[in-house]
């Protein structure tokens, strides 16, 4: 590296133990650590937050999420008639990124749902639904910057306008609802009622100030 010059190292779609495996070693060998985490998600896809936002929240990574709108469904491109298509997407080719995205399953009745309650929010503030879900992304713990996929100027344009969209805690409160996912073992286990009284009893801890 040419003294005077600052090497920034970023991992894209890796496991969590992964991951810490490789910022613990940099560490101890005194590289340069990690900075950044690219990982899919959005509104619509949000198991990141079992391990992968977590862990980079505690060990300094930021997180650049990539296909902040769920490959378009999230901007309401999308309809019921376009659940479990035959064949390609109504006006779209066979090998359109449209059509691939609803052969691939990303337009369900979850996705589907999850796209009306953003177009619901968007109504209310006089945005796009794209300006909602990128605004909701940039509002998330731990996000850096959105990878946004624009493809023409318009798109471009209407993206930035998520930065002036100010949602409410009412507002967040329904699209985290919506979209909800269950975080799995163990953590589901350990939020329960039961294993917190096993582990603190009747104890409580103040917090720290």
């Amino acid at each position: 590296m040419a003294e005077g010059k600052v090497l920034y190292v970023a991992v894209s779609s890796a496991p969590a133990w992964q991951v810490s495996r490789m910022q613990t070693i940099a560490d101890l060998r005194g590289w340069s650590p990690l900075v950044a985490l690219e990982i899919e998600y959005s509104l619509i896809e949000r198991t990141g937050e079992r391990d992968l936002i977590p862990m980079a929240r505690e060990m300094g990574l930021g997180v650049v999420p990539f296909s902040p709108l769920g490959g378009g469904v999230l901007t309401g491109k999308y309809g019921r008639d376009d659940l479990n298509p035959a064949g390609p997407v109504a006006g779209e080719t066979a090998g359109s990124r449209r059509s691939l995205n609803a052969a691939l399953g990303m337009v369900t009745e979850r996705t589907l749902a999850i796209a009306d309650v953003v177009k619901e929010v968007a109504t209310e503030l006089g945005h796009t639904p794209a300006q909602v879900a990128l605004a909701w992304t940039l509002n998330a713990p731990g996000v850096a910057a959105p990878v946004i996929g624009a493809r023409t100027v318009a798109q471009l344009k209407d993206n930035l306008g998520a930065l002036q969209v100010d949602l409410t805690p009412s507002q967040l409160a329904r699209l985290d609802e919506v979209s909800a996912i269950g975080l799995g073992n163990p953590h589901d286990l350990l939020a329960g009622d039961h294993i917190r009284t096993v582990i603190s009893g009747d104890m409580e801890i103040e917090t720290r100030r």
